[in-house]
């Protein structure tokens, strides 16, 4: 924790705050995007889209789970995407899972859960729709099958909410799926067959 404190400290010294891309900053933001990922601390969306402050509006939980629409009970992820869509105005949402994903590894294991009853009520969201893919994966400990059925299937939840679905089919919004390589950085893209392919820039 030290290490963050100093250099959260030192970030005023080290960042020109006087230069006019940061003063635009105080007069609001317009993202890009919403970018959908896991809370995964291996995965950092400014660094792998290489996005500056203010290009990309985030929502992050653990395995990057898009609740069914209309689930009781305030929703910080419903909140986020309708704020999104409404306000800011985004035009893409990427969905982006990753390989080595602990909330997909303990899915694919069947680990029990009691001890954490908040996680396995969490991760219960994802479980019908990954329930032939969790029976059929193999042991890759990187679960790319898993983490890519589940992109798929968030993509699928997502496009349920009324707030998604209009501008899709009013061609105003782009859905994304990205499955992410830890250990490689490589970025696996979603494409029309349902198959997910890395492409070089």
């Amino acid at each position: 924790m030290k290490a963050l404190l100093d250099r959260a400290r030192s970030f005023r010294r080290r960042v020109d705050f006087e230069s006019d891309a940061y003063r635009k900053l105080a007069e609001g933001q317009y993202p890009e995007a919403l970018f959908i990922t896991c809370s995964d601390s291996r995965v950092i969306p400014a660094l792998i889209t290489g996005a500056r402050p203010g290009e990309i509006f985030e929502l992050r939980n653990a395995g990057n789970i898009v609740p069914p629409y209309g689930s009781p009970g305030a929703s910080g992820e419903a909140a986020t995407i309708e704020y999104a869509l409404e306000v800011l105005g985004v035009q893409d949402i990427v969905v982006c899972g990753h390989s080595h994903c602990g909330a997909m590894g303990a899915l694919k294991s069947g680990d029990d859960l009691t001890a954490l009853p908040g996680v396995d009520a969490w991760l219960q969201l994802a479980r019908p729709e990954l329930a032939p893919v969790l029976t059929t994966a193999t042991d890759d400990p990187s679960l790319p099958d898993v983490a890519q059925g589940n992109v798929v299937n968030q993509l699928a939840v997502l496009s349920t909410y009324p707030v998604v679905r209009q501008r899709l089919d009013g061609g105003r919004l782009r859905l994304h799926g990205w499955y992410y390589e830890v250990d490689t950085g490589q970025v696996h893209e979603l494409e029309g067959d349902g198959r997910f392919r890395v492409h070089t820039g």
